[in-house]
């Protein structure tokens, strides 16, 4: 029944009174959570979690959107759907962020210690936290609050324990070295993300590395040529490294060279690190000091010589240099290597050089010692499982392939970060022994042991979320045996190496099954001239802004129907008014059903004996619709979801339809009347029904103010196809109907004779069957046409001043003696010529293309022989009409 309190609908859709309030009614009636029916197949769907940083972008709207539409189709197709919400706490970035503004009050993380600093950050969570809600709650995600779930909670904690002290306890966690970003002032390791990378003036010091032997020669020099930005590092060099392919240097590999200042002897090796197109081709490689030659010296096996102290002055390693500072030393090197000849050149040069956010010094790479997952087992578990029933299928598939080849390549994983803000690392060094102890439990004797101060990276708990967050580690948790593996994640393809890989590994290791059947992968989002969006650009796009201006479900119905999976779509303001005035007329199609719905408590089609053309053309268009959006959501074709929805929308149901139900709506016939309003509302209930989770506000608001029954769209049924709308006939008629519609539309544009004009229109036809068709539907023709006469026939004859169009298997005339130029008619039929004759060779090539007719589908190939036929047969009707034209002139 029609909702009393908004009957009345305003005659401009008004996105932000339509969406007033309606989310929290949903949450109130606890739509969003699983139906707990047994008998209902499970479909479960986890968030990925958004950082407690800050607010959401366009990018998170568009993962949730597409998240949300799948969800509200599942859930109205009757499936029993749980989509898990929650939020990541984000060690590194939460933690600089709340960092960042404590010194803007002049307080360190040391002033306030461990403790005190994590209410600090607990407190940033809850404001962030409640932020990210309300932008959920603004989009229309229908999320299960009551499940929801933070990488910090308590549960999400003992599951993180559980992993670390099982992976440990297999041998797949270590300890051992890894170079990290150090500040020597603050005297503290730093993350990625508190380093800021400046230009700063430098110089490339080209050095002579000498041959040990005494013999070899390179060019006829005894020595090979290094350039290096950093000499003060030198005392730790431990090889020369040149590319294998580098065919200059392929009789000094295997050499040796004197470290300049040290009288080392360092070998000559190959390593791809080593670029041949950048200085000289060849790199000292100094594992202790860099993080690439940290990763080259792993590969070779080579000595780490670590020459700085924590304050980034010389030690004891850098022989006569130590206890100077490393700019000091610097110049110190310098000028040894010019007083012993071992100085080629320096070129000033300006670099971008990382400086601690903190402090402002430069930032060292220092050797420190790290936890580390062991990853060959792990990978090589998860590639032998995509070989399996159980693999996790990538959409767009050409993913797989990344994830493998990450996989296949994977090198281990450092864990350990050296901040306060995340997991704790489950391990403990006895005070007197040093003994190591890792467990889920402390020691019992705590006051003797002292835990490790690093927590966990952020992905190591993120990796879990798909199984910590139904309960695991209890396997008997009801919803980890209901909804356990997922069925589908949506992410975006940048962080299939950061966390789609790794909860697969994970899950695998400790579920032993997939964490998720499909991972539906998009790309991103950038401004209209194809820019990444930045802060740096000031480019970006704040979502909530957009649903101000436009409504969610504009924002939704955009971000949905630009979506190819994995591609990247450009936002623009011109494509949110284009989804908003398609809002707009449905908003305005839909006023006028429901003005015209009298007293109908619930539309019921009427039978089937009764429709007319129109009805059976509009229930079959219906029908096919239905089909095609629920397959496209299948494959997660949103795009073309979309694009079949406007065309039947748009096309079909406003500008054909609703104009054809104006003819019967206006008549004297009551039975037909009613017969229409049925039909009217019938179908646009199932119009909204398949827009619901595209547009799930205004599908609402519309479906409540018409007669309807239930209470909600959120759990209303899902359209299904019935094989007696399938009416081929129909759209066949109607579609010669519209055909001829148009040709006279266009007749009367061309000869700007307007509506209002009189005209004749003479249709020439020998198909009896299409004549009578014609005859059949005289008041959509009269309606649509406005003939003054209308005469059908198979010897009618053409005036001699008339103007021409040309259909399927029938020819239109419209006698316009007084407005018609012959010449002017002439030159529009060979337009019409030329268009027809490109037509029928586009056709040919594509039909003589071999590849297409054996691999594109037997209907799409018959479809176009089709099209071919009838475009030449409009091409000879064209040239017989222009040819007679020429004769009468």
């Amino acid at each position: 029944m029609a909702d009393n309190e908004t009957t009345q609908m305003p005659p401009k859709y008004d996105p932000q009174a339509v969406e007033a309030g309606r989310y929290d009614e949903w949450l109130d009636e606890g739509l969003f959570k699983p139906s707990g029916d047994q008998k209902a197949h499970p479909y479960s769907i986890v968030i990925p979690p958004p950082n407690v940083t800050g607010k959401l972008h366009l990018g998170h709207a568009w993962d949730t959107t597409l998240q949300d539409m799948i969800i509200r189709q599942k859930r109205m197709q009757g499936f029993d759907t749980l989509w898990l919400p929650g939020m990541d706490h984000a060690g590194i970035a939460t933690q600089a962020k709340v960092e960042a503004k404590l010194r803007e009050q002049g307080i360190s993380r040391y002033d306030l210690g461990r403790e005190k600093f994590i209410e600090k950050v607990w407190e940033w969570k809850d404001e962030y936290a409640n932020t990210i809600k309300t932008q959920w709650g603004k989009l229309g995600l229908s999320l299960d609050y009551s499940r929801e779930r933070f990488t910090l909670d308590s549960g999400l904690s003992d599951a993180v324990k559980k992993v670390f002290v099982s992976l440990y306890k297999k041998g797949l966690i270590y300890r051992g070295e890894y170079i990290i970003n150090w500040d020597p002032q603050a005297r503290t390791a730093l993350s990625d993300i508190e380093v800021i990378h400046e230009d700063d003036k430098g110089a490339f010091y080209h050095i002579k590395y000498k041959f040990a032997d005494g013999e070899t020669t390179l060019d006829g020099k005894d020595y090979i040529e290094i350039a290096t930005t950093r000499p003060e590092t030198m005392m730790g060099d431990t090889a020369i490294a040149v590319n294998p392919h580098d065919e200059r240097y392929k009789n000094v590999v295997g050499k040796k060279v004197i470290l300049p200042l040290a009288n080392r002897e360092i070998p000559i090796i190959t390593d791809q690190h080593a670029d041949p197109e950048f200085g000289t081709g060849a790199v000292k490689i100094t594992p202790a000091h860099d993080p690439n030659d940290f990763l080259v010296g792993n590969r070779h096996n080579l000595e780490r010589i670590n020459t700085m102290n924590e304050d980034a002055t010389m030690n004891e390693k850098a022989g006569k240099y130590e206890g100077l500072d490393r700019f000091e030393a610097r110049k110190a090197m310098i000028q040894d290597l010019q007083d012993q000849d071992l100085m080629i050149a320096i070129d000033p040069i300006v670099h971008s050089v990382g400086h601690s956010e903190r402090t402002g010094v430069q930032v060292e790479a220092r050797l420190s010692t790290q936890w580390f997952v062991k990853m060959k087992p792990l990978a090589e578990q998860a590639l032998k499982n995509q070989m399996t029933d159980d693999k996790v299928d990538f959409v767009p598939d050409r993913f797989e392939k990344t994830f493998s080849q990450w996989m296949e390549n994977v090198h281990d994983w450092v864990i350990s970060r050296q901040l306060w803000w995340g997991h704790q690392i489950p391990a403990w060094y006895n005070k007197k022994t040093g003994e190591l102890y890792v467990d889920e439990q402390p020691p019992k004797d705590i006051e003797n042991w002292e835990q490790d101060k690093d927590v966990l990276d952020t992905w190591f708990s993120s990796a879990l979320w798909p199984f910590s967050t139904m309960g695991w580690p209890n396997t008997e948790a009801a919803d980890f045996k209901r909804y356990f593996p997922t069925d589908t994640l949506v992410t975006g393809y940048d962080i299939i190496f950061f966390w789609v890989s790794r909860m697969i590994f994970q899950s695998l290791e400790f579920t032993g099954r997939r964490p998720f059947k499909n991972v539906l992968l998009h790309g991103l989002i950038r401004d209209e001239e194809g820019r990444k969006m930045s802060k740096s650009l000031g480019n970006g796009i704040d979502p909530m802004d957009v649903i101000d201006q436009y409504g969610a479900d504009a924002l939704r119905w955009f971000l949905s129907n630009g979506s190819t999976p994995g591609q990247d779509i450009r936002f623009s303001y011109k494509k949110m008014d284009s989804a908003w005035n398609f809002i707009n007329k449905i908003w305005n199609a839909s006023r006028y059903v429901i003005m015209n719905l009298g007293e109908m408590t619930k539309p019921e089609l009427p039978d089937k004996a009764s429709w007319d053309l129109a009805d059976r053309w509009i229930l079959s268009r219906l029908n096919q619709t239905v089909a095609q959006v629920t397959e496209q959501f299948e494959k997660f074709n949103f795009g073309e979801a979309g694009r079949a929805l406007y065309d039947f929308i748009w096309n079909d149901f406003c500008d054909w339809y609703i104009e054809m139900s104006k003819e019967v709506l206006t008549g004297a016939d009551e039975q037909a009347k009613n017969k229409t309003r049925n039909v009217l509302a019938y179908v646009l209930d199932q119009t909204l029904r398949l827009l619901h989770p595209i547009m799930p506000f205004v599908t609402e608001k519309i479906w409540l103010t018409m007669p309807h029954v239930g209470d909600s769209l959120v759990v209303a049924d899902y359209p299904e196809t019935h094989d007696d709308f399938d009416d081929q006939k129909a759209i066949d008629d109607m579609s010669r109907l519209i055909e001829l519609i148009k040709a006279v539309r266009n007749i009367r544009a061309e000869a700007n004779a307007p509506m209002s004009s009189p005209i004749d229109v003479l249709i020439k036809t020998d198909n009896g069957a299409l004549q009578t068709m014609f005859e059949a539907n005289r008041d959509y023709i009269d309606r649509f046409v406005h003939p003054k006469t209308m005469v059908i026939g198979a010897d009618v004859q053409a005036p001699k001043l008339a103007m021409t169009g040309i259909v399927s298997d029938a020819e239109l005339y419209v006698p316009l003696a007084e407005l018609v130029d012959l010449n002017e008619e002439a030159a529009r039929l060979q337009k019409e010529v030329e268009k027809f004759e490109a037509e029928v060779s586009r056709a040919q090539k594509k039909l003589a293309n071999e590849k297409f007719v054996a691999n594109a589908p037997a209907d799409v190939v018959e479809a176009e022989r089709q099209k071919q036929t009838e475009n030449e047969s409009k091409l000879q009707a064209t040239k017989d009409r222009l040819a007679a034209l020429k004769a009468e002139q």
